[in-house]
């Protein structure tokens, strides 16, 4: 196994987890400082739990399947899944999408939160709201590792790319105590936008028995193709900014 081959895999399950979990990270911490760290554990530790019995479902069933069928089924499916990625960072670099901003979305989950103060059942819907937001976002992450990790036997590296990512935020997190408003959200969605696209390009490929010039290093120039699309897909629709326009 060269780091030609592991590189775009861990990358790839590294950057996209770290959307993931940022975004997961922010809820769980607007539960802990306006409900306690009870409920937001718990909730946490629950959804955590129910991931693993996912991985260990799922990771049984792909075994079963053919290498070449897999291949064919994960690349139509991230190719669905970069692209959506991909078309909403789009969107949001030529302005006709607000960017995500966890300071702010930090702020609606805490308003939301206190709001459900007089209620008896606040510490229940606050695990529950840490519950939803890990169980959703790592489904996701779930279905990245599998999804670059599987299709050449690189799950192992998919899962350290990820697990990377959950550590580096929860190391600043607890650092800061504070949404990561610094992390680049839509820039990040951008690079795994096409990343995913391309690894989905790839590996559809090959579950049809294609044979790609420069075997891994197709990646490089499908990735190339899919980033100048989209640059020039950002220009072409750019938002006419108020003021310049006439």
């Amino acid at each position: 196994m060269t780091w030609t081959a592991l590189f775009p895999t861990i990358t790839a399950a590294f950057l996209a987890s770290l959307v993931e979990v940022v975004e997961a990270f922010t809820i769980v911490l607007a539960v802990g400082i306006t409900r306690g760290w009870r409920p937001a554990l718990t909730g946490s530790a629950l959804a955590l739990v129910l991931l693993v019995l996912i991985v260990l479902i799922f990771g049984r069933l792909l075994a079963l399947i053919p290498i070449a069928a897999l291949q064919f089924v994960v690349g139509a499916l991230l190719i669905l899944f970069g692209l959506r990625w991909l078309r909403k960072a789009i969107l949001r670099s030529a302005g006709w999408i607000a960017l995500h901003d966890e300071a702010a979305e930090f702020a609606k989950e805490t308003r939301a939160l206190k709001a459900q103060a007089a209620d008896r059942k606040a510490d229940f819907l606050a695990g529950l709201a840490a519950f939803k937001a890990v169980l959703l976002e790592g489904v996701e992450v779930v279905f990245i590792v599998i999804a670059v990790g599987t299709a050449h036997g690189q799950t192992l590296w998919a899962g350290i790319g990820a697990l990377a990512a959950v550590i580096l935020v929860l190391l600043v997190g607890v650092a800061v105590h504070k949404p990561l408003v610094q992390v680049p959200e839509n820039t990040l969605k951008f690079v795994v936008g096409l990343m995913l696209s391309s690894f989905g390009v790839f590996w559809t490929g090959e579950g049809l028995g294609a044979d790609w010039p420069g075997a891994d290093l197709a990646l490089v120039w499908i990735f190339a193709i899919f980033a100048l699309f989209a640059l020039g897909a950002v220009r072409l629709i750019a938002k006419p900014q108020k003021g310049l326009a006439r």
